[in-house]
């Protein structure tokens, strides 16, 4: 787990020190956001409170970029853990109206017992408005046991109404094996799959985006460190958050 943290921070140190002869040929572009609830794959990572979260990206001209990303997380759903920290990098590019990105990502909760986190390789597909990703776990799926072969697929629609206003709508599909068996509210399962959807506007201010969507899943679920509250219940989400 460290090591794989140190192998990406070298990297962009790697790169970070080639900046300087030809600067002209990358980009670092930094980001951050609140959020009225942070949902992951259609479920509450904050326990329905609010998250922060922020960012930075390391792109080069040629399509090869590394990032992290970041978010407050509610510690009794991550094994006392209250950040999640994910590590990506990969190669992205466009033709025309067609766009590729491929990569691999690494989800790290610092501090959890036991270990937390999970490793998944992506590749995504973009068409004018439409957009598909495909993202396949190599490790066990947070670290549940004999996870490993997870999978989850997600499409996304976005149009825009006018310069500043856009609307989306997308649908994803988990698809969990071995330990990573999800049993809802009142004891219906083990379900072996969870299907999450949302629709939303956006609005870009001066810079500042303002989001609005109404989320929800085909599953109540909760945080069994929290019984009765459904963390996968519809639910409508508010942010605010600008790139720099």
């Amino acid at each position: 787990m460290h090591k794989r943290i140190t192998a990406l921070g070298v990297a962009a140190l790697l790169a970070a020190t080639a900046m300087p002869s030809h600067a002209q040929d990358w980009t670092f572009t930094g980001n951050a956001g609140l959020y009225s609830d942070y949902r992951f794959r259609g479920i509450s990572q904050t326990n329905k409170y609010p998250a922060f979260q922020g960012g930075f990206d390391l792109a080069h001209a040629s399509g090869f970029y590394l990032g992290n990303w970041n978010s407050n997380i509610d510690s009794s759903f991550f094994g006392g853990s209250n950040l999640e920290m994910d590590f990506y990098g990969g190669f992205r590019g466009s033709a025309g109206d067609f766009s590729y990105d491929l990569g691999l990502i690494y989800y790290y909760y610092p501090g959890s017992d036991p270990d937390i986190d999970n490793t998944e390789l992506y590749v995504g597909m973009g068409w004018g408005p439409l957009a598909l990703k495909y993202s396949y776990a190599v490790s066990d799926f947070f670290s549940l046991p004999d996870s490993d072969g997870s999978w989850y697929l997600d499409a996304k629609a976005t149009f825009p109404l006018t310069k500043e206003l856009s609307a989306f709508a997308r649908v994803g599909y988990q698809s969990l094996e071995g330990g990573a068996q999800v049993v809802e509210i009142g004891g219906s399962g083990p379900n072996d799959s969870i299907t999450d959807w949302a629709i939303g506007i956006t609005y870009d201010l001066s810079g500042w985006m303002l989001g609005a969507s109404y989320i929800g899943t085909n599953r109540d679920l909760e945080n069994a460190a929290r019984p009765g509250r459904n963390i996968s219940g519809d639910t409508f989400v508010v942010s605010i958050g600008k790139s720099f």
